[in-house]
């Protein structure tokens, strides 16, 4: 059946969460994630800047560009480093480089390549089980003399997990009571491990988010440097289907009804014709559902069996797409359909969209060649935007 392939046997999940130093309006680590080869290869880099502020955040970030960039041209990562440290300023009084550097290089088949520079080591567990990968000590020499990498060859499975972190995670809480050393990795070991072995499911963003929040706990609410945590995770995956406009040809209603009632995964309808036309196919009604609409320009969302909800289609959708292009960890979401699609996206790894092509002379604007290419463009940007933002896998069929 459509939107079920072999390629779903798993998904490479990766996520992350930060938390500035006190006092800081930006912070000064960078975590970096691309997906390259259409979502075949993805690459991670976390890059701390040495110090804190903006200074730090410039130069992590030109950390991390730089690293994505030489990978998407296919650069061996030990030369990118070795270019990036050549091109980085240093402590005029310590002769160091100003951040230190992860890079992780992650095939859909699960092989993998890590090289770390300073950065505290990554965590690998295998379900709830910690390893300790090997890892090979490879020198280069740079302008600022001779510097050591760790670089590693492993291959990641279904539910395997990668955790990376900056030295504000492992050195949270030094100097307390509880903590005069600092959490250190091998209690972070601890934790991930123990919450994963009770929570077993969690996703690579919670986990992340459970780990930053830990590290501000042991600074006592107060961060005394910039937190990061960022978790690849290779799980089944989860599967959202958002289906909107009817299709060209009446003839093919019952097919996306079909599609629709036997997807395996979350559903969720945009447009009121193709709620109806949904409804009729499979004899079900479609409701209000009482909520107070708190987005006056969009309208409020409805009810069907099978579906989380359903929404009106191309103003919903539209407003998805720029509270996506605008997406900031952290921010508070609206409360909006859209922003409760968003919600749904974020919580899910492959999205298919099944778009029906006939024409909605509501929204038929002479100016425009076809009313279906406005839909159509709409679906595109957001294809666009997922596989751009969120990393998601999105597909598209045309009905």
């Amino acid at each position: 059946m459509f939107f079920n392939d072999k390629n779903d046997d798993f998904f490479i999940e990766i996520a992350h969460s930060q938390q500035f130093k006190k006092g800081q309006i930006v912070g000064g680590d960078t975590f970096l994630s691309r997906s390259l080869r259409g979502g075949e290869h993805f690459v991670s880099v976390l890059s701390d800047g040495l110090g804190s502020g903006i200074r730090a955040n410039v130069l992590s970030t030109l950390t991390a560009s730089m690293a994505v960039n030489y990978l998407i041209h296919e650069k061996p990562l030990t030369d990118s480093l070795k270019s990036i440290m050549n091109t980085l300023p240093e402590d005029a009084g310590e002769k160091i480089s100003y951040a230190t550097c992860t890079i992780a290089e992650i095939d859909k088949s699960g092989e993998t390549h890590i090289v770390e520079f300073e950065n505290p080591d990554f965590i690998l567990l295998r379900e709830n089980i910690h390893i300790e990968p090997r890892k090979k000590v490879v020198k280069i020499t740079t302008r600022q003399g001779e510097r050591i990498l760790l670089e590693s060859h492993l291959m990641l499975f279904l539910g395997d997990r990668l955790i990376f972190v900056s030295d504000g995670v492992t050195q949270s809480g030094l100097g307390t009571r509880a903590l005069p050393a600092g959490w250190e990795r091998t209690r972070l070991v601890e934790f991930v491990s123990d919450f994963v072995t009770k929570h077993p499911e969690v996703s690579a963003r919670d986990l992340s988010k459970i780990v930053m929040q830990k590290a501000l706990h042991n600074d006592l609410f107060e961060a005394r440097d910039d937190i990061t945590c960022g978790v690849v995770y290779l799980r089944a995956p989860r599967k959202l289907l958002i289906c909107t406009g009817p299709p060209f040809d009446p003839a093919n209603d019952p097919e996306m009804a079909s599609i629709f009632d036997k997807y395996p995964g979350k559903r969720v309808v945009c447009g009121g014709t193709t709620a109806q036309v949904l409804a009729r196919e499979l004899n079900r009604k479609v409701s209000g559902d009482g909520r107070q609409q708190v987005k006056a320009n969009l309208p409020s969302t409805a009810k069907m069996e099978g579906a989380e909800f359903v929404t009106e289609g191309i103003l919903t959708l539209g407003h998805l797409a720029d509270l996506i292009q605008n997406y900031k960890e952290g921010d508070k979401p609206e409360e909006s359909p859209a922003a409760d699609i968003l919600k749904l996206i974020i919580e899910n790894d492959i999205i298919d969209i099944l778009m029906g092509t006939k024409i909605n002379e509501a929204h038929y604007d002479p100016s425009l060649p076809v009313e279906m290419e406005i839909r159509r463009n709409l679906i595109r940007r957001l294809k666009v935007l997922l596989e751009g933002v969120f990393l998601k896998k999105v597909r598209i069929r045309y009905i």
